[in-house]
């Protein structure tokens, strides 16, 4: 079972990205905002597809996960966001191990920090 299925239970969604453009946020429609009819989304919260996502990047790292051959049959750790921090919470087989799934959570967009504090390695 893939990371996105046992930690939020979807499917990969297709055209899903790991670092997507962000998705136009509608607005109220008024006269003066029908110009400037979107707004930023943080990089901390744009989901698999560009759209606002309150987990967005913790969904956007565990699809990193999946697709990293060394990183996909891990089943014993979890991935949560903290604003812009990604935790990861759980056992891993070793240190090489947990310096990879470091590497590859620091690569996606709007990650600021890894949170590690409640890994155990063996």
């Amino acid at each position: 079972m893939g990371w996105l299925k046992r930690l939020f239970g979807l499917e990969k969604p297709q055209n899903a990205q790991v670092n997507p453009a962000p998705q136009p946020v509608p607005q109220a429609a008024s006269t003066e905002a029908a110009s400037t009819a979107t707004q930023s989304i943080p990089p901390e919260r744009l989901g698999l597809n560009g759209e606002y996502d309150q987990s967005g990047m913790a969904k956007r790292v565990a699809l990193a996960f999946d697709q990293d051959q060394q990183l996909d049959d891990i089943n014993t750790l979890w991935v949560a966001q903290t604003g812009s921090t990604v935790v990861l919470k759980g056992q891993v087989p070793s240190q090489e191990i947990l310096n990879k799934m470091i590497s590859v959570a620091r690569s996606v967009n709007g990650a600021t920090d890894v949170d590690t504090n409640q890994v155990t390695i063996g």
